[in-house]
């Protein structure tokens, strides 16, 4: 018998020692929660729409001017066999464009039931992540023209981008009526 103990007495030694020789799990440490969206300067500040309301950017295309439209409207463009109405989003809320190269602007493809769009902002930055407990209420300096479409903001970096609703402006009648007449 003492032969058969001597194996389980060595495997027993053996967990005994792995137990006080292993190192302890890592410290559990609370996830925070994120919020995301696609970031993009407006004349010089920093936005972010929500994901799921911008399907696409663009490089701003070649496109057709269209006579008898306010100037905010930049004509249109064939994406892959549809048209794209193009809007300068500075023009149209009638603030400064930023000092940005034309080749950096971007256009920001939204779709909203029948409306199809594209704005033209100075720059996308990508994909912003922010931590949900940082969101702001009220973010300062934002433009009266565009106040209506923020909806609060995210603090990163000592900065605050505002969250910009592409879905509202598309249901805003103004944005709808390009007509000059």
């Amino acid at each position: 018998m003492s032969a058969q103990a001597a194996p389980f007495a060595v495997l027993t030694d053996i967990a005994r020692r792995s137990r006080t020789m292993a190192a302890g799990l890592p410290e559990q440490q609370e996830a925070v929660e994120l919020w995301n969206g696609i970031g993009f300067v407006l004349a010089g500040e920093r936005y972010v729409a929500p994901m799921g309301e911008v399907t696409e950017i663009l490089h701003v295309p070649r496109y057709t001017h269209i006579p008898g439209v306010h100037q905010f409207m930049l004509g249109a463009a064939n994406v892959r066999g549809r048209l794209l109405p193009l809007v300068d989003l500075a023009g149209f809320f009638e603030i400064p464009r930023s000092s940005r190269s034309q080749r950096e602007r971007r256009v920001l493809v939204v779709e909203q039931g029948d409306v199809f769009s594209g704005l033209v902002v100075d720059s996308v930055s990508g994909m912003q992540y922010f931590a949900a407990d940082s969101f702001v209420a009220s973010p300062q300096d934002v433009p009266a023209n565009v106040q209506p479409f923020v909806h609060g903001g995210y603090e990163r970096n000592e900065e605050v981008w505002k969250v910009f609703s592409a879905a509202e402006l598309l249901g805003d009648e103004r944005f709808l009526d390009v007509a000059q007449w």
